[in-house]
């Protein structure tokens, strides 16, 4: 029986983790050349190419996320086995690993991800926020199960992904009770010149947006532009501006922020994707999170 080395296992999946063999190495209290050489090693015995350099970091080959998925198996099992061992109960929960766009509305990811945590097994829920294209070489690194992005996959992004839209809704403009008696006029007419806080440049709820108030010849007094959903609202909240949320969570955005809503920015779409590496969705959490957008968020 040909016996496998689980301390070059166990490099090579720090190696994924840290994202590098130079953090990795200096987490381990390794030097790069040593933990270089086992992980060569490693790779000689499996016969494969595990991982391949991207730029200043490393990026799992798909043999690499082969392994990792067996690593991460194996060493929750450990510490399952350590636990057992010293008397205390064993607690095994499947894990999702989601990456989520940094301009997506809060309050509808919240909306999303919550039938994962529903489901029977009590899966743990990893949230990570970032720009979409720093959460997509995640993805492709094995690191993520599943983006939430705002928009799809660019066709000619040299990624091999696949686009699942979980669905689309209006949006409306709000605007703390305070300043909408200040408008002056009928909506949309009132809009024009009246201070805005926007979604961030190059969003595409932004470019919507653009578009409508150029249709309607209205000319935004802009206060600020923000990558963060929430911290808009919470300006909104504060009378900063007028600000446009989803229709989905409008019961939500009333409520939380007490906020008025004036009229819908028609065309406007909000859209919220799922981006994997599978062209059909096969993880349980990340397929409650699916059925549930269809059925219950944008139904």
């Amino acid at each position: 029986m040909e016996w496998m080395n689980y301390h070059h296992l166990f490099y090579f999946w720090a190696v994924a983790k840290e994202g590098g063999v130079t953090a990795a190495a200096r987490a381990l209290g390794l030097s790069q050349p040593a933990l270089s050489a086992q992980l060569r090693a490693l790779e000689t015995a499996f016969g494969e190419k595990l991982l391949q350099k991207s730029g200043r970091t490393v990026v799992l080959t798909e043999a690499g996320r082969t392994v990792l998925g067996y690593a991460e198996e194996i060493f929750t099992i450990g510490e399952e086995l350590q636990a057992v061992m010293k008397g205390l109960p064993a607690a095994r929960a499947p894990r999702v690993t989601v990456g989520i766009s940094d301009v997506l509305p809060k309050l509808m990811v919240q909306k999303l991800l919550e039938p994962a945590l529903a489901l029977p097994e009590e899966p743990i829920l990893d949230c990570f926020e970032d720009k979409t294209e720093v959460l997509l070489a995640d993805l492709v690194s094995g690191r993520l199960d599943l983006v939430l992005a705002d928009r799809p996959l660019n066709p000619q992004a040299r990624i091999r992904a696949f686009n699942h839209l979980l669905g689309e809704c209006g949006v409306s403009v709000y605007a703390a009770p305070a300043l909408a008696g200040r408008l002056k006029g009928r909506f949309p007419a009132c809009l024009d010149g009246a201070p805005w806080l926007l979604p961030a440049q190059g969003t595409a709820l932004r470019r919507g947006i653009d578009q409508w108030m150029r249709e309607l010849g209205v000319h935004p007094r802009v206060r600020g532009e923000f990558n963060d959903s929430a911290l808009l609202k919470a300006f909104g909240h504060a009378g900063a501006g007028l600000f446009v949320a989803p229709d989905a969570i409008h019961g939500e955005v009333v409520r939380q922020y007490g906020a008025k809503r004036l009229g819908p920015a028609e065309g406007v779409r909000e859209r919220i994707y799922a981006l994997s590496l599978e062209r059909r969705l096969r993880h349980p959490a990340v397929v409650a999170i699916s059925a549930a957008a269809k059925e219950k968020v944008f139904s």
